[in-house]
């Protein structure tokens, strides 16, 4: 008997998962896991935890639907609670398990998990693939260690690099080993989100609906819209889950473009997809400094931490009018456009003087699309401690508002009423205080 055991992860999916057909390749019994670790639901470091009431149920439903596909299949989704570093060394024992097969981690704390897995067992044969890129590895045309240091010099290396085929579905998959029972899905407390539900089936019937229509021909003029539903794809919570591959969404938008044709707007969403792609490598080039206070450039900015400043961010309370709407629409709904993100971001660094990765660690709890490489290679790039070549980048609130929020009517829809022009306003109780 060949037992391996397959972990998912990050790739909720049958589609377009090269992991999981190895993982059924050769195999005559196959252990499908995911481990729920209770650490995600304990505050960390930076007084957040590490996942939220509604990303929970987003994650959630996302393994349901991926339990009853695989069903389908005549296997099943065995669910453990704990840390995968006791969970897995067991089942290996009691199951004989021979192989263990993932989608490469990008997280530095995954990616430790996998590699003492692999100190621990080396009678136990360890294989991690690509599934969660546009890319592989070994067809970059540079080393790792020889990233580039910003996303349009990656850009220029990567533009031109032909991509794989996607892979298709898994249709037949070994059987489980015997016996295997799951533990239970802990509650999802957070309200039902219609425009966001959880699994592979529900992110494919937004990748075609969205497709159907014409606003990916629009997209370079919407995008930068604070609260409408169409101006931007909201392909990201089904990315950051894997119920949805890069390639599955690029493969669409190629398809797009042979029927309504090509242009600046479908240009900027492939533009978008490699933006995403970078920050990947990026957390694999740079593993732990994705958290270090001064980042990739080790240079330390004039920001520390005050309590009551980042409680009052948190709950919308600041003397900016736009972002406590940011933050309250993130607060109701787990979800913010780019640009009210970038707005928050940059009032959290440079009007609050807030350490970054406080913010980066409230995002990563809160937004239903979090993902490791993006969230925190993104607030470094915003306080001025990563990928950006300009660094220390400032957003002027007021112009901002005048040019995505004019009539105000972002501010009223989630403030309640109407709030004071932002120039009214004392911020003489914010100064920017310099680190010790």
């Amino acid at each position: 008997m060949k037992r391996t055991l397959f972990w998912f992860r990050q790739d909720l999916r049958l589609d377009d998962n090269p992991a999981l057909l190895e993982a059924a390749d050769g195999s005559d019994e196959l252990l499908c896991l995911y481990c729920i670790d209770p650490a995600w639901f304990r505050p960390g470091r930076y007084q957040s935890r590490p996942v939220g009431a509604r990303p929970w149920r987003f994650i959630r439903e996302s393994l349901e639907d991926l339990a009853v596909a695989l069903r389908g299949l005549g296997q099943q989704l065995v669910i453990r609670q704990g840390d995968p570093l006791s969970v897995i060394p067991t089942l290996l024992t009691r199951h004989g398990i021979e192989r263990v097969v993932c989608t490469a981690p990008i997280g530095w704390q995954e990616r430790q998990q996998w590699l003492a897995l692999q100190t621990r067992h080396p009678e136990v044969r360890f294989e991690a693939l690509q599934s969660f890129t546009l890319y592989e590895l070994d067809r970059l045309p540079f080393a790792l260690k020889d990233l580039p240091k910003t996303f349009s010099q990656f850009r220029k290396r990567v533009g031109h690099i032909p991509l794989r085929p996607r892979f298709p579905a898994a249709r037949q998959l070994p059987p489980p080993p015997l016996d295997m029972a799951s533990d239970p899905l802990p509650q999802a407390r957070a309200p039902l989100n219609r425009d966001f539900q959880g699994g592979a089936s529900a992110a494919l019937v937004h990748l075609q609906h969205y497709f159907a229509g014409d606003a990916a021909s629009r997209y370079k003029l919407t995008r930068n819209a604070l609260d409408d539903w169409s101006s931007s794809t909201k392909f990201s919570p089904w990315l950051a889950q894997g119920c949805l591959s890069p390639r599955q969404v690029l493969s669409a938008l190629d398809r797009y473009e042979r029927h309504a044709g090509a242009n600046e707007s479908t240009d900027w969403i492939r533009f978008e997809l490699l933006w995403r792609e970078y920050f990947q490598w990026y957390a694999l080039a740079h593993g732990v400094r994705l958290f270090a206070f001064t980042g990739v450039q080790r240079v330390r900015r004039p920001t520390a931490f005050y309590p009551e400043r980042f409680a009052r961010w948190t709950q919308g309370h600041t003397p900016y009018p736009i972002i406590n709407a940011a933050m309250h629409q993130l607060d109701a709904t787990g979800f913010l456009s780019n640009r009210a993100r970038q707005l928050v971001a940059s009032a959290f660094v440079h009007e609050l003087g807030l350490d970054w990765r406080y913010g980066a660690a409230y995002f990563q709890e809160r937004l239903l699309d979090h993902d490791v490489a993006s969230n925190w290679g993104n607030w470094q790039y915003l306080a001025g401690v990563g990928a950006d070549p300009r660094g220390w980048r400032r957003f002027d609130l007021a112009r901002q508002s005048e040019l995505y929020d004019p009539e105000g009517e972002y501010v009223t829809r989630w403030c309640g009423e109407t709030v004071a022009p932002l120039d009214s306003l004392d911020g003489a109780d914010w100064p920017v205080e310099t680190t010790p």
